[in-house]
């Protein structure tokens, strides 16, 4: 019996090591293989067509030495302050809305609608806003035009331009976040709800000692996922804007694809994705940090 339940629990280790080895592969391919090879072009000179001719720290040092490096950065900061606050409340106003006001068929169809631009492509989506920011013949501008506002150079200007990149991000993401709080709303304790309301509470008061609260796993994980996309902002500032006018809406996930692509400098983008990955450690450490204190 001993030696039959050994075999059993070793053959069932087996079974759960060929399930995880495919997605096991695919991280060790396209995740860690990939971060080591970044970390060693990182201090090479190499342009995908030549041997790598290693260089030291030069990359990291050019890095802190340009402009656009310090532009990109605080694009990016600018955006994840912006994107990840707005996109996380009104994911959070949504689901609730929907959870104790929706709750039949109008409900799950909002949902679906809501929830129907996190799948459509990044690229697909930013084209088709890129036609409704038009300057000359854009669905806005006709629309303002109607009631006598003059046209207004949505993406040639360089805060309308981030704001533009802000509310497509907003708009594709809030959907998939919104459906994460709907799931965690939907599984707090009704008898909490109850008790509140036989106690006297309203609708504000239970949101903010019962809601909220329960939600605080979710938030966390939200605000982290929030974060790390944000960081890693590409498909729509390539689409959108391509990084303009000037430098007001390059990021360092689209620097490093100019450098890397555009001007085969795949040594110096690697620096750049390196430092961009010690970043969004640090913010998460930090992030991890602060939620475990309030706990």
């Amino acid at each position: 019996m001993k030696k039959s339940k050994l075999t059993r629990d070793g053959r069932q280790a087996i079974y759960g090591m060929l399930y995880i080895l495919p997605s096991f592969l695919i991280i060790m391919v396209f995740c860690i293989i990939s971060i080591a090879l970044a970390a060693y072009f990182s201090f090479t000179n190499y342009n995908l067509y030549n041997a790598p001719e290693f260089v030291g720290l030069n990359n990291y040092v050019n890095v802190f030495k340009s402009g656009t490096f310090y532009a990109a950065l605080t694009n990016t900061v600018k955006y994840v302050i912006v994107v990840v606050p707005l996109q996380t409340i009104l994911a959070l106003l949504l689901a609730v809305f929907i959870a104790e006001k929706m709750r039949n068929r109008y409900g799950s169809f909002l949902r679906s609608v809501i929830f129907i631009p996190f799948i459509v492509s990044s690229i697909a989506a930013s084209a088709v806003w890129k036609v409704i920011f038009k300057t000359k013949g854009g669905i806005l501008n006709v629309a303002l035009g109607l009631f006598g506002i003059d046209e207004v150079n949505w993406l040639g200007a360089k805060t309308l331009a981030f704001v533009c990149v802000c509310i497509v991000t907003i708009w594709k993401n809030v959907g998939y976040y919104m459906v994460i709080y709907y799931a965690g709303v939907m599984g707090i304790s009704l008898e909490q709800k109850e008790a509140a309301i036989v106690d006297g509470a309203n609708a504000w008061q239970r949101f903010w000692r019962i809601t909220l609260p329960s939600l605080k796993p979710i938030t966390y994980m939200i605000i982290t996922l929030g974060v790390i996309s944000s960081f890693q902002i590409f498909d729509i500032v390539y689409q959108l804007t391509g990084g303009g006018p000037g430098t007001s809406t390059i990021t360092l996930a689209y620097m490093v694809y100019t450098y890397a692509f555009s001007n085969q400098k795949l040594g110096y983008a690697s620096a750049i994705a390196m430092v961009l990955l010690v970043i969004v450690l640090l913010i998460h450490w930090i992030q991890n940090a602060f939620f475990k204190e309030k706990e």
